[in-house]
């Protein structure tokens, strides 16, 4: 098998020469480049499999080698190499393409981390990376985010996915991972909002014996549990101020300080995070950091509510029920009314409301056969919506879409409640909630 390639550009001969050694003790072929112009012509003149570019060269800049090698080179991974603190530099690099980014001083365990991750993905290249079986539809929507995801897991660029609660997010965020050179290394989902506030720092970056009362031992982080893999901060926006600002330097150097370690740890680790909140807005209060915003939002993507991608709901209907039904048995089918009636429900819980509903459907039904009065959808909720998104009342009612179906909502669960005297757990079980999440609502409306 042939020895990996690597293209190392900078003007710095030390630099060169130190990063030279280090690709060749991992087995690497290295040809080095002091300027813009020469690693240009290195590239039109031979195959390398990685390249390394600082970002400030005498002739241009490390920006234009990025876009040199997407526009003519769009296989080839290519990582910059950045100014100490300099995090906008990196940022602007990872928009433009690149593979990642390390920081100088270089810290060489951070570098070779990140060449192992590059030559993975060079190995990958030609395996089955289709995510269509999992990620179901047709809908331009759907077509467009699995193009996405195709294109994401080549980098390391945290990725910042924003939709609605049930859309889907951490379906997305698991086929970047699993699409991606971290793909045999661990996936790790956390729910920002779960974990009480004493306890986050500790959650996040571990501790060490008798750091605090209570600490009877040493406990790995959630960075230290996903180094090598992708960390997904799921409700991103719960996270309060005074951890927001050590997320932030542990992004921005790679590495962490558990509660009680006298020095920093380095972390090789991807972050995805997603909220339902607009966290843009939140920003503009003041609840949430902006420069952590704009750490995590390198690159965005959203997922649509399924209101807007109809034509997908019967295959997500054929896939839950088939995974609905046991070994040996028949699947459920839907009636045709059954069907009209969902393709015209605006789902506000969106793909997870429609487990939900089918799953309660399948045990309601009488031989196989799904019907209208199985599906038990929510009349509140059901008459308020229209069947085409685009006639949505909400403009005329002066509201957002979030409050507008705060509101909606709010009717749905009042009516359930009314017609079962105000029994907490009868209402839950009509409107095919658990009773926690029941009470959840009624506290976030305040119902309660």
């Amino acid at each position: 098998m042939n020895k990996p390639s690597a293209l190392v550009v900078d003007d710095e001969p030390a630099i060169r020469e130190l990063l030279e050694i280090t690709l060749r003790r991992m087995d690497i072929d290295v040809l080095t480049a002091g300027e813009l112009r020469q690693a240009r012509e290195c590239l039109q003149n031979r195959h390398f499999d990685l390249c390394l570019t600082d970002m400030r060269l005498p002739d241009g800049d490390g920006l234009d080698l990025v876009e040199f090698i997407q526009l003519n080179h769009p296989k080839l991974p290519v990582a910059v190499i950045t100014a100490h603190g300099n995090m906008e530099s990196a940022i602007r690099a990872l928009k433009s393409g690149a593979f990642d980014f390390v920081s100088k001083p270089l810290d060489l365990q951070v570098l070779r981390n990140l060449v192992n991750s590059a030559l993975k993905l060079v190995r990958q290249e030609g395996g089955d990376r289709r995510s269509r079986h999992i990620l179901l539809g047709d809908s331009p929507a759907i077509r467009e985010i699995r193009s996405k995801i195709t294109k994401l897991s080549r980098n390391q660029a945290p990725i910042f996915i924003s939709g609605e609660s049930g859309t889907g997010k951490e379906l997305v965020a698991r086929l970047i991972h699993a699409m991606s050179p971290r793909s045999e290394k661990p996936f790790v989902a956390v729910n920002c909002g779960a974990i009480p506030h004493d306890l986050m720092e500790s959650e996040f970056f571990g501790h060490r014996k008798g750091s605090f009362t209570g600490a009877v031992g040493d406990k790995q982080g959630l960075f230290q549990a996903a180094h090598g893999g992708t960390l997904f901060l799921d409700e991103v926006a719960d996270l309060p101020l005074s951890l927001q600002v050590k997320l932030l330097r542990a992004i921005q150097e790679k590495s962490i300080r558990p509660l009680g370690e006298p020095r920093e740890i380095p972390v090789d680790v991807r972050i995805v995070s997603a909220t339902h909140k607009n966290l843009a807005e939140m920003v503009r209060n003041g609840d949430f950091r902006q420069d952590l915003f704009y750490r995590i939002n390198v690159i965005e993507m959203h997922v649509p509510p399924l209101r807007e991608r109809r034509s997908d709901i019967p295959a997500l209907v054929d896939h839950i029920l088939a995974k609905l039904t046991p070994p040996g048995d028949a699947k459920a089918e839907l009636s045709p009314e059954a069907l009209s009636a969902l393709l015209n429900y605006p789902f506000p819980g969106n793909v997870r409301e429609l487990e939900n509903i089918l799953e309660r459907a399948v045990a309601l039904c009488e031989g196989h056969r799904i019907l209208v009065e199985d599906l038990n959808l929510p009349k509140a909720i059901e008459t308020a919506f229209p069947a085409a998104p685009d006639e949505s009342p909400v403009g005329g009612h002066g509201l957002s879409l979030e409050n507008y179906m705060d509101e909606i909502e709010k009717q749905a669960i009042v009516k359930a409640l009314e017609k079962t005297r105000w029994n907490r757990t009868a209402a839950a079980k009509q409107l095919g909630i658990t009773f926690r999440a029941l009470r959840y609502k009624l506290k976030k409306l305040g119902l309660d």
